[in-house]
């Protein structure tokens, strides 16, 4: 299955507690279908001390929200729109809106 959320895209939160949230994807899981959305679905987590956090504690960081729950943000129109694929002179694949029928990337 081919996904259209990429690694740096702007997203905006369709459904759930975050809704009409809008955030910068900080990672993609193909395979369980996931992303990882700076400052959405934050989760306090009980950490022991270690190497990484010495003293221990509670600590907040991003859960992962299902790809379903996001539109892509157009760069160009800046609305959440579908995400088309076009097929350009050379046979390459590009993203497109398909509000304003831009190439994306």
């Amino acid at each position: 299955m081919s996904i259209g959320i990429r690694k740096e895209d702007t997203v905006h939160v369709i459904t759930g507690k975050y809704r009409g949230k809008t955030g910068r994807v900080l990672a993609v899981d193909k395979g369980k279908e996931n992303i990882l959305v700076e400052k959405i679905n934050i989760i306090k987590k009980h950490m022991k001390p270690n190497k990484t956090y010495t003293q221990g504690g509670i600590i907040e960081k991003e859960a992962p929200i299902a790809i379903s729950n996001v539109m892509l943000v157009c760069p160009k129109c800046s609305k959440p729109t579908k995400i088309g694929v076009t097929v350009l002179e050379g046979g390459k694949k590009h993203r497109t809106c398909k509000k304003c029928k831009e190439v994306i990337d």
